[in-house]
């Protein structure tokens, strides 16, 4: 039965996996239902809902446990996403702050940097962001704007970034900023930035289509004095480190759109079983029989290949490419699944207090950050011809010459 498909998972078919899903569920059901409304209102979740979920160990899940996590794989990261996009929850933004800054420290981070913000991110007592996009600037992270001067003992930043989700409740941010502007060293470095130094400023969350309970705000940098010991790798080197930790950013996108579609197919079998019209269930009727058939096709195929991609995680098997085809399949296959079940729904799906309305919303943003899709077609083309664009580089290099 289509209620079983996750138990059926292999990843997540282990008794620690079945562990970690009743208190993800008992999670959901005692610390965010009865909060959503709220929630949505004010355009971020509180910070209780973070420390509770530190707390239950569901923060940093993969991080190794001398700094704080749980050293888990990421197969349980990947539990907790789709449990809660299941049930069509915009927020917390708890897997930007595990899944993609967590991995920077810890790939990245000096030993001093790990150990000042992994653990405290652990808890939940720290929350952080990463700023790449800028006003002018989104997918060509190449061009940012946002500029680092350096100082001696310490780094001056001055810029904009937009579109920062966690940002308005964000402790800190992994920034990525122009390091030398204006000479012949200049080039992108991350920098780690707490929000309580002058100068750090957090514009007022955004209203947006979906994705309401979650806060996305725009950042400010008026002078912000950086010390030199918050370098994130090496200076010049933050775009090669970006395009190594973006292919896990896009998986995650990825595992949402999974746990959309499923908690989407779910609802609208349970809907479609006890509505009725002209006197009989609406599952009786075979377009309703043959629609849903469809979705769980294309859910069953992409929940193999994400799976394949998840596994890929813990072993540093996952590609670009393979990512880039996880995260625009799966998000588009979403949307395709969660239109036809809200169809099926008919006005009621149209309705904010159902659960399809709030994923129709909130999954329009997924083919547009991480990179836009048509980002990733273009990534996955470059995959598949990257001898033949290597030999056309290096006949421009020798024309140049």
């Amino acid at each position: 039965m289509l209620s079983n498909v996750l138990l059926e998972r292999k990843i997540y078919a282990s008794e620690e996996h079945r562990m970690m899903r009743d208190m993800i569920q008992d999670f959901i059901s005692n610390d965010i239902v009865d909060q959503n409304d709220q929630w949505e209102k004010d355009g971020m979740v509180s910070r209780a809902v973070w420390e509770r979920a530190g707390s239950l160990g569901l923060l940093c899940i993969d991080m190794p446990t001398q700094y704080g996590g749980s050293g888990l794989d990421f197969s349980y990261s990947s539990l907790l996403i789709e449990e809660l996009a299941k049930k069509g929850f915009s927020g917390p933004g708890f897997s930007l702050h595990s899944d993609i800054v967590a991995p920077y420290l810890l790939n990245h981070g000096t030993e001093a940097q790990k150990l000042q913000y992994l653990p405290v991110m652990a808890s939940g007592n720290l929350i952080t962001a990463i700023g790449m996009t800028e006003p002018n600037c989104g997918s060509d992270l190449k061009a940012i704007r946002t500029t680092a001067v350096d100082k001696g003992d310490h780094y001056v930043v001055k810029g904009q970034k937009t579109f920062i989700t966690n940002g308005y409740l964000c402790d800190m941010a992994v920034v990525a900023v122009k390091t030398n502007p204006g000479t012949e060293k200049e080039g992108v470095s991350l920098l780690i930035m707490e929000s309580k130094w002058d100068g750090f400023e957090k514009g007022i969350p955004f209203k947006k289509i979906g994705m309401k309970a979650q806060d996305t705000c725009e950042l400010f940098f008026d002078n912000v004095k950086v010390p030199k010991e918050n370098l994130l790798g090496k200076e010049g080197e933050g775009f090669k480190i970006m395009m190594q930790e973006l292919a896990r950013e896009r998986l995650t996108v990825a595992v949402t759109a999974i746990g959309n579609a499923e908690g989407a197919l779910m609802d609208t079998i349970d809907y479609t079983s006890t509505r009725t019209a002209f006197k009989k269930p609406i599952a009786a009727f075979q377009n309703t029989q043959f629609k849903l058939a469809e979705c769980a096709t294309k859910l069953q195929v992409h929940q193999a290949f994400i799976d394949r991609c998840i596994q890929m995680v813990p072993t540093h098997e996952l590609t670009a490419e393979s990512a880039s085809m996880a995260k625009y399949s799966a998000t588009e296959m979403c949307g395709v699944v969660v239109d036809e079940c809200l169809q099926l729904f008919g006005g009621y799906g149209y309705m904010w207090d159902y659960p399809i309305a709030r994923m129709y919303a909130d999954n329009r943003v997924a083919r547009i950050y991480a990179g836009t899709n048509e980002i990733m077609k273009l990534l996955i083309a470059r995959g598949l011809f990257k001898e033949l664009f290597l030999q056309m580089k290096n006949d421009r290099k020798k024309d140049k010459n």
